[in-house]
């Protein structure tokens, strides 16, 4: 079965090497070869016949090229099954499959599987560490107590993967609170600092998602989601994402600053005045 998975993932890892502008920017052509039974087919995509079966019978696959009386199937049935198959394991339920592809003509999948890849890519890859409880204590002393564990799971800085140990999904993060107490400040107020992050993050993220849907991708739906547009929109989509975040960082630095300078220009103020007191005492 792992080799069968390899196979169609090359498959899908070409396409969407294609639909990213591999072949000039324009949807990448499928293979024009039908020379797949559905059995070799289920076995080419790990999918049951039964299921592929259903697939088709709601609109999701195109029907397959008839020889005699065999049903063969090709690259964009297959390309399509792997969409559909990452949508699902993405959280994607078959009526928003369906919705994605309807209307769509041969040829389309290598594209859309672009475009997928595209919107659910995330938008900085780290390489997750693994640490035990003994491990986190060493890094951050005594303060890792039962409530900072729970904050820092619920916070989603350490995922527990059994065993006592835990998954690091941004090592940087965690670096970054490992720092703060190491320069004095406490594991508490530090995690109270990251809530905030991460709240005021997701307004951001919310703001250039909402940017995205209502300027680039409701008026490619109310065009009737041309299929000569998708390339367009998938690339829009990929120039937002960095854009985002070096918009967001940009604002950062100059924020930081003004605070930086405005809260010592206050405490520089009232120290002055607290030295005129005593003096005038």
């Amino acid at each position: 079965m792992a080799r069968k998975n390899n196979d169609i993932a090359e498959k899908a890892e070409d396409a969407g090497a294609a639909a990213n502008g591999a072949s000039g920017g324009g949807p990448a052509e499928a293979d024009t070869g039908d020379d797949l039974t559905i059995e070799q087919l289920a076995a080419q995509t790990g999918m049951t016949v039964r299921n592929i079966r259903a697939h088709q019978s709601r609109g999701l696959l195109p029907p397959p090229t008839i020889r005699g009386r065999t049903g063969f199937y090709g690259d964009e049935h297959l390309l399509r099954l792997r969409l559909i198959a990452e949508m699902q394991a993405d959280g994607f339920n078959l009526r928003a499959i369906d919705r994605l592809l309807a209307g769509t003509g041969a040829g389309a999948a290598a594209e859309l599987l672009g475009f997928k890849r595209a919107l659910t890519a995330p938008f900085e890859q780290e390489e997750p560490e693994f640490l035990d409880e003994a491990e986190i204590a060493a890094r951050f002393g005594d303060a890792t107590d039962g409530k900072m564990l729970a904050k820092s799971i619920k916070l989603g800085l350490l995922v527990p993967v059994g065993e006592g140990r835990y998954e690091v999904p941004s090592p940087t993060l965690l670096r970054a609170g490992e720092q703060l107490t190491r320069s004095g400040v406490s594991l508490e107020a530090a995690i109270r600092v990251l809530e905030q992050l991460n709240r005021h993050s997701e307004g951001v993220a919310e703001a250039f998602v909402k940017l995205f849907l209502e300027q680039l991708w409701r008026p490619f739906e109310a065009a009737g989601r041309p299929e000569e547009r998708l390339p367009d929109v998938r690339q829009a989509l990929e120039r937002v994402r960095p854009l985002a975040s070096e918009a967001l960082l940009a604002v950062f630095q100059r924020k930081m600053t003004q605070a930086v300078e405005q809260a010592f220009g206050r405490e520089l103020e009232r120290g002055a005045e607290s030295r005129h007191r005593s003096r005038r005492r």
